[in-house]
């Protein structure tokens, strides 16, 4: 299977955060392949954030492509994080994100049930 990019979207206040987040879905659950449900290349602008909110019934994970921001862990942590980093959250635990850099925060999010 091979996808063609697609147009994004902005979403103003995500979960709650902070301004708009600008998404661009390149797999979700319409595409029927097993056990995924979305695979998308997600931005933050500088000061924005995707607000705390809870997976209790599948997992994701922010690979961090550009910029540095602060992960709320679980409700539990805030820990810095940067290009190169990833960040998981199992089926069952919660989490934020802000941008807290000079740049726009480039992330790769991928959700799986």
């Amino acid at each position: 299977m091979i996808k063609i990019s697609q147009s994004g979207e902005t979403l103003e206040g995500l979960h709650g955060g902070r301004g708009s987040v600008d998404i661009n879905r390149k797999l979700t659950k319409e595409d029927c392949v097993e056990g995924l449900d979305m695979f998308a290349e997600v931005t933050l602008p500088v000061g924005g954030s995707i607000g705390y909110h809870l997976h209790e019934t599948d997992a994701e994970a922010y690979y961090i492509i550009k910029g540095e921001g602060i992960f709320l862990d679980d409700g539990k942590e805030e820990k810095p994080v940067r290009s190169g980093d990833l960040c998981l959250i199992t089926q069952g635990q919660g989490h934020g994100l802000k941008n807290t850099g000079k740049i726009p925060l480039k992330i790769i999010a991928i959700v799986w049930s």
